[in-house]
């Protein structure tokens, strides 16, 4: 079954806001990811101006879907005074049900930029963590006090619902979610189709070594990368890796460094230690993990891990 991912349309909408994420999961289903894009109004309208100008035709209703758990709602960000609007509220009180409904299915939902404030009128932000666009965080706070916001966050999840600082930080989003939802692969897939650099900060408890270090577009270096990840689990060194990418290996390790701020030891330990970390969170037996992630022994990866938890 197709996991739908439906892009909210409100009237004013930021462009980048809802192109920027709706692109990435294009690209994720150029790239074989079973999905359905569909883009939607919270209302009965067909049809919305954006806040450039640009209009929107033939978007369909959220009454004409029934999703699930496997399924994502975007809010993209629009006009603020169109949110604070008394009026355009009230008319969002079919949409806001609607989108509560969903919300207790499981079904994915995430706010770019002002796309927070759209659910927390709704009301399913009620004991949830978000966070918004810097420049709206205390209008927020003024509006939803009993609702944790974070600020300098690119984005916040917090179970099924996911908020994003706004504009490009929704690309980062989404991206996030390929990656969770679907595979690491797609996810770098993906980012490198679009050239995008990757802007995760680094106090973002949701960063992934897996996609950090990967904002460049030196291709020799990307091929080091993606060998190093294929081979995980084997014993490889800097020889392997520059005949790999047809570099001298002094060639290789002065332009990793210089390309990605780290070493390829460093770099490497560190996929290495994520990868073990999340096997072992799913009950995987030591002796796997060990294998799987190129560690020589249980008592080796058990080594790595205690002197990791202590830094």
């Amino acid at each position: 079954m197709k996991r739908k991912v439906l892009c909210i349309a409100p009237p004013k909408v930021h462009l980048l806001d809802l192109n920027g994420p709706a692109h990435i999961f294009y690209e994720a289903k150029e790239y074989g990811a079973d999905i359905e894009l569909h883009f939607i109004s919270t209302d009965n309208r067909s049809q919305v101006t954006s806040s450039a100008g640009l209009k929107f035709y033939e978007l369909k209703s959220f009454s004409e879907f029934e999703l699930t758990d496997q399924d994502f709602i975007i809010a993209p960000g629009m006009a603020f005074s169109l949110l604070q609007n008394p009026e355009f509220l009230k008319e969002c009180i079919p949409f806001f049900k609607w989108l509560r409904s969903q919300n207790e299915l499981g079904v994915t939902i995430c706010s770019i930029c002002t796309g927070t404030f759209l659910l927390a009128a709704s009301g399913i932000l009620a004991e949830r963590s978000c966070t918004t666009h810097w420049k709206r965080i205390k209008a927020f706070k003024n509006a939803y006090p009993n609702i944790d916001i974070k600020e300098n966050r690119l984005f916040v999840a917090d179970r099924n619902i996911l908020s994003s600082a706004g504009i490009s930080s929704g690309i980062d989003l989404s991206l996030y979610i390929l990656e969770k939802k679907f595979s690491t692969k797609l996810a770098l897939d993906v980012a490198k189709e679009a050239v995008i650099y990757f802007r995760r900060g680094e106090s973002d408890p949701q960063l992934s070594i897996f996609l950090k270090y990967r904002n460049h577009l030196d291709e020799r270096i990307h091929q080091a990368q993606e060998f190093i990840l294929k081979n995980m689990g084997q014993q490889f060194n800097q020889i392997d890796i520059a005949d790999h990418v047809n570099m001298s290996v002094r060639n290789l390790t002065r332009l990793f460094k210089q390309t990605t701020g780290i070493t390829i030891h460093s770099y490497t330990a560190k996929l290495r230690i994520e990868h073990a970390t999340n096997l072992i969170s799913k009950n995987n037996k030591l002796e796997m993990v060990a294998m799987e992630c190129g560690f020589k022994s249980v008592s080796h990866l058990s080594k790595v891990l205690n002197g990791h938890d202590k830094k």
